[in-house]
């Protein structure tokens, strides 16, 4: 079981490099096509409004981002040359969100940043999110600090045997199977509400036996903390360099509502972080 096609995003800011070089080792363990998505958010209209000069403004914008694209994709395809990686590419100058789904649902898996807070990703910060919730594939979200040599080599699965968390694991098997270390974590399992079996975890445990995944499985306990703040404590304990984990949320008013867990998840990320929604 592998990833046959891998979406990355990228643009011109400096974490694009680092997300193309988890997308390339990715791309090489699983014989993958690797398809860099350039998108960018529509192109905003000056303050002045629709008044003259406003096309003038908009078509020097455009050829600002076209300019970038093609810069951006020399380096891509050079990259994927020098690693021996098949790689195709998609540019959206406008709409980022509509044009990176499309492009993530003709995928197995697709590897976006996380929002920075500073800029330079040229998406809205409310775009990560959305993604994963619309996309209908799984989301290797990557901080946007710090640097992650290897991805997938000791990871914590965050188990609550809800629907999400179980299309989390089965869209993470290929790296599961990878995997040096694998910790199924249920968190609260005793908590009223819960889904777990008599042992949290075990069924998951023999399932993933099924598919030569060797497994730890344990429980923690605080229900004083919150459990996003639980799941980043137990991967910094664990030193995990990846996280599974279904995504919770739907829309209200067309505004999307994210489970505790989830937008902790989102905001705070220590490690790259597998979701599902």
């Amino acid at each position: 079981m592998t990833y046959k096609i891998i979406v990355v995003h990228q643009n011109a800011g400096e974490r694009a490099a680092h997300r193309l070089e988890i997308a390339l080792s990715l791309a090489e363990a699983h014989q993958a096509l690797l398809v860099g998505a350039f998108a960018l958010e529509d192109i905003p209209l000056p303050m002045a409004g629709f008044g003259e000069g406003v096309g003038q403004v908009i078509q020097a914008e455009l050829a600002l981002r076209e300019k970038s694209a093609a810069q951006v994709r020399a380096g891509f395809e050079e990259a994927c040359r020098r690693r021996g990686v098949r790689s195709a590419w998609h540019a959206a100058m406008s709409d980022s969100l509509r044009a990176m789904v499309l492009a993530a649902r003709h995928a197995d898996l697709s590897i976006i940043g996380q929002h920075n807070p500073d800029g330079g990703e040229g998406l809205p910060g409310w775009f990560p999110a959305d993604f994963v919730m619309r996309c209908g594939r799984p989301v290797l979200l990557v901080p946007y600090a710090g640097r992650f040599e290897a991805v997938g080599r000791r990871v914590l699965v965050a188990w609550d045997a809800g629907r999400e968390a179980a299309r989390a694991v089965r869209d993470a098997l290929p790296l599961l199977k990878r995997a040096e270390h694998v910790e199924v974590v249920s968190f609260n399992p005793d908590r009223p509400g819960a889904r777990h079996g008599p042992i949290p975890g075990a069924d998951l445990a023999a399932y993933l036996a099924r598919h030569d995944v060797k497994v730890h499985v344990s429980q923690q306990h605080g229900d004083d903390i919150e459990v996003g703040e639980q799941i980043l404590s137990r991967a910094a304990d664990l030193h995990s360099d990846l996280i599974v984990m279904g995504a919770y949320g739907h829309s209200r008013l067309r505004e999307l509502a994210l489970g505790g867990a989830t937008r902790t998840l989102l905001a705070s990320m220590t490690v790259p972080v597998l979701m599902s929604h």
